[in-house]
């Protein structure tokens, strides 16, 4: 029989044929280029592809992938490139960096991708992707920096604007704006885009970011005018605190630079820039602090001040400024955004004058008020997370650091003055704040509803990538307050807290990055952050404890503990990415960091850092800490070496590693009873997690962290460090149940103590009454949000093969919960762990994403029985292609 006419026969005869044979339709998807969809405005001159297989069957492969590239999408669909093809590559790897001819700057690219499977047959769907490049160099700006005549220290923002002439039939237009301080770009009377506080916080005076738009459908045949406000940001810092931005070598009037490039229907291109025809004038932003609050007059607007009629013949010439920095380079990474609406859930009236709304739970961002009044009513809106026992909002914990020079900036404090021209509403421009209730005072008497105040939860706008569920509901309260923390402490770069500080504290995105990683596509932001690291590394090596910064924190804060950052982060994205160019673009950095440490600390032991910070009670040696994060640094220096084939380096730091882990051996293990230190939470931990305890007494270390937290009776006795490591350390070497017990526990000190008495974040204290470090928004606590997917969950990555193409699926099973189920959405699709507890039933569900594989590691006592999917297996290491599977222990 003829064998087509053998395939017809076998579908009518057995329709399920199709669901399993090779003809099975299967695709290439979630392309994206330099982790974004259909980005535009990149620098990058060697972008890196990505995608998916999308493919349900089981053990899906892709055994190859043909990229094309070109800069027509038609001929594209058809298979024809005219920039680039790699042709057919015999590879499972789903990233690939451009590596053709030299893109051009301004040129939009289409891309498609097609895949073999495990049976050699070609994906059958087209997809097609975009990119467009940016500027590419400096030097194809033709706009001029310009800003207002006026002194760094005037308060009111100022607004720009142009009009001119589109005299052909538009066919694109693109705005491409650089700022060292904040902006709002608007077209004919429109803002273009949502994002907010454009451009990110970089270190001003060594590099700047630009943002580009597509205003294609903003823009007119005719007259058009450009509008752009600007704010003060991090550039023009007027208020004071103790960190002294006040004070930022860089510190100026806000300028800006904007090329605005129009491509006509006829192919001819012309661009409007800014420059000396431009006029500027003050508006009613007549105060604006990122670190504060903002305040409007809305006497003073200027209706119609970005539209083609308005008469600007009173505004003022601008003047020409030099660029802050010699580095403009793309923003090309997820942007702050209004990304969820909160509605109040409750409003307190005291009298005619004092209203207090309550959203329900902690935020960072702004809040948006409607109302009406007078003319010259001066209405405040102090933004809080607490209140007082009268009901009042209480400031006492967050502004500890502020230290005003007068009454006129107060802290969180937006000031809004009416023009009286009916309802009216308000939201800041460049500011946000950590909040939870808005008391609104007026200075003469206002009527308010519930209804009339909104909040707006602002933070990078990152895609999440991970999600839990427990039979215990408390577990999914706990991630909640977890994720919400991470996300009100992202902002272009990851951050203490949003209120008091909003500083990029290094130790606190060590301990957060792998929950930060679990839950969300996060490596754009910690990209540019990590360029941020090595514009602020000292050429010995050096790091400040905040970066960004102005200078401060290269003395105090520093050290292997926090600001191993350098080493730490860029591990972690190749972990979770299996992208190795966050370890090539620092390597050089890396580098520098651990010889500073080894130069200045021969011994290798290092009394440098912070150490536990914020300890629940006991205090355990700097020198212990420290030289756990010194040794991580030196192997993660080591290993990456060895991935980018620098073979000697590799040999020294590998050397190095050990010469670390056996001074620190010397002096803190004791074999006998293995203990390190004294035996604290933290000193047994630590060390644990990092990797420095001896193989031959892992377990013997662990056990004994185990009775000391029986001891301490199942509560926590950690800081900062011993947090990010108790968990796991219990975990991995044979006590998950006393961890749970540790994750899950309800009354202080733990994570549950906050929750059980109203937390809808973390907190930055254990203890909720103490009088300092009580931030009621902090993530440096968070490490509980990956540990989650770590041990209950199991889902790991093999750094053997990284971004999960190989995962490693340990799930532990604990009393207390009947199910829980880990999803992750790695490089490859989306990886599901999960379990369910049945009388004697123990029932596992294990997801593995087309082209991945997996391995099962879980204990299987001698009187069970498992299947994987309905057929018996054997005891041990259980190998897992691509599919859906079950396993069942009986």
């Amino acid at each position: 029989m003829p064998s087509r006419f053998l395939h017809t026969f076998l579908l009518l005869i057995f329709p399920s044929f199709m669901a399993n044979s090779y003809a099975q339709s299967f695709t290439a998807t979630a392309l994206k280029t330099e982790y974004l969809v259909n980005p535009i405005g990149l620098d990058n001159p060697n972008p890196r592809f990505t995608w998916q297989m999308a493919d349900t069957r089981t053990g899906a492969k892709q055994t190859a992938f043909r990229l094309m590239l070109g800069t027509d999408s038609l001929a594209l669909a058809q298979g024809k490139a005219n920039v680039w093809t790699t042709g057919w590559l015999q590879t499972s790897a789903q990233l690939k960096s451009y590596s053709g001819p030299q893109l051009k700057p301004f040129t939009k690219y289409y891309w498609r991708i097609d895949i073999a499977d495990q049976h050699q047959k070609k994906s059958s769907s087209v997809k097609i992707a975009s990119f467009e490049m940016g500027m590419m160099n400096s030097k194809n700006w033709q706009g001029a920096w310009i800003a207002d005549n006026e002194n760094a220290k005037l308060k009111p923002a100022p607004y720009f604007r142009k009009v001119f002439e589109a005299k052909k039939q538009i066919k694109s237009a693109r705005a491409y704006i650089a700022a060292a301080g904040l902006y709002e770009l608007s077209l004919n009377g429109q803002k273009v885009g949502n994002h907010r506080l454009d451009p990110m916080y970089t270190r001003f005076d060594r590099r700047n970011l630009y943002v580009t738009y597509d205003v294609t459908q903003q823009l007119q045949q005719g007259k058009n005018a450009i509008g752009v406000l600007l704010g003060n940001g991090w550039y023009n810092h007027q208020s004071t605190a103790v960190w002294y931005f006040d004070r930022a070598p860089w510190r100026n009037r806000p300028t800006f630079c904007l090329d605005l490039r129009i491509t006509y229907t006829d192919g001819s291109v012309e661009i409007i820039k800014s420059g000396k025809d431009w006029k500027t004038d003050l508006s009613p932003i007549i105060f604006n602090s990122i670190y504060t609050a903002e305040h409007y007059d809305s006497r003073l607007e200027q209706a119609g001040w970005n539209t083609v009629g308005f008469d600007d013949s009173k505004w003022k010439n601008v003047i020409f400024r030099s660029a802050p920095s010699s580095q403009i380079v793309a923003q090309a990474m997820h942007p702050v955004r209004n990304v969820e609406e909160i509605k109040a859930i409750s409003l307190k009236k005291f009298d005619d004058t004092t209203y207090v709304f309550d959203l329900g739970r902690n935020i960072s961002g702004v809040s948006k008020i409607k109302l009406h009044g007078p003319a010259g009513t001066v209405v405040k809106l102090k933004h809080g997370e607490r209140l007082y026992p009268n009901g009042h909002v209480d400031l006492s914990n967050i502004d500890v650091h502020y230290r005003p020079t007068d009454d006129k900036d107060p802290f969180q404090t937006d000031i809004l003055i009416l023009n009286g021209k009916g309802e009216q509403s308000f939201m800041p421009h460049f500011n946000y704040k950590g909040f939870q209730y808005v008391e609104v005072s007026s200075s003469v008497p206002i009527r308010l509803v519930k209804e009339d105040l909104v909040g707006y939860f602002m933070h990078s706008d990152v895609p999440v990538a991970g999600s839990i569920k427990a039979s215990d509901p408390f577990i999914e309260k706990l991630q909640f307050a977890t994720n919400n923390s991470y996300l009100s402490n992202l902002f272009g770069y990851p951050t203490d807290c949003p209120q008091r500080e909003k500083n990029g504290w290094t130790g606190d995105a060590q301990i957060a990055i792998e929950t930060g990683l679990y839950s969300f596509d996060g490596i754009t932001i910690y990209e540019k952050w990590l360029a941020d690291h090595r514009d602020e590394q000292q050429p010995n090596g050096v790091l400040p404890s905040i970066i960004p910064t102005d200078g401060w924190g290269y003395e105090w804060g520093n050290g292997p503990d926090w600001t191993s950052t350098i080493a730490i982060i860029p591990w972690n994205i190749y972990l979770f990415y299996g992208d190795t160019k966050i370890l090539q673009d620092n390597y050089d950095n890396i580098r520098r960091y651990v010889n500073h440490i080894n130069e200045t600390y021969p011994s290798g032991l290092t009394t440098w850092g912070l150490g536990d910070w914020v300890p629940v009670k006991s205090v355990s040696p700097v020198e212990l800490t420290s030289t756990c994060y010194y040794y991580a640094d030196a192997l993660i220096l080591a290993k990456t070496a060895k991935i980018l084939g620098k073979t000697a380096d590799y040999q020294q730091y590998s050397v190095l590693a050990a010469q670390i882990k056996n001074a620190f051996n010397a002096k803190y293990l004791n074999r006998a009873t293995g203990l390190y230190g004294s035996g604290l939470q933290t000193e047994l931990s630590v060390p644990l997690f990092w990797g420095l305890v001896p193989d031959d007494l892992k377990h013997r270390v662990a056990e004994n962290l185990a009775k000391r937290v029986a001891a301490d009776n199942f509560h926590l006795d950690v800081g900062l460090l011993g947090t990010k490591a108790i968990l796991s350390a219990l975990s991995n070497n044979g006590f998950g149940e006393v961890a749970y017990q540790l994750a899950s526990q309800r009354t202080f000190p733990s994570w549950g103590w906050w929750i059980e008495n109203g937390a809808t974040t973390l907190y930055e204290n254990w203890n909720i009454q103490s009088k300092n470090d009580i931030s009621l928004n902090h993530i440096m606590f968070g490490e509980i949000g990956a540990w989650w997917y770590k041990s209950l969950g199991g889902i790991k990555p093999d750094e053997t093969q990284p971004g999960f193409q190989h995962i490693l699926l340990q799930p532990q099973v604990v009393e207390g919960l009947e199910s829980f189920e880990a999803t992750h959405n790695g490089p490859y699709g989306q990886i599901v762990s999960g379990w369910e507890k049945k009388g004697q039933q123990l029932t596992y569900h294990f997801v593995v994403p087309a082209n991945a594989t997996a391995s099962v590691d879980i204990p299987i006592a001698k009187t069970q029985t498992a299947y994987l999917n309905g057929k018996p297996v054997q005891a041990g290491l259980i190998r897992l292609p691509a599919g859906n599977h079950r396993l069942e222990l009986r």
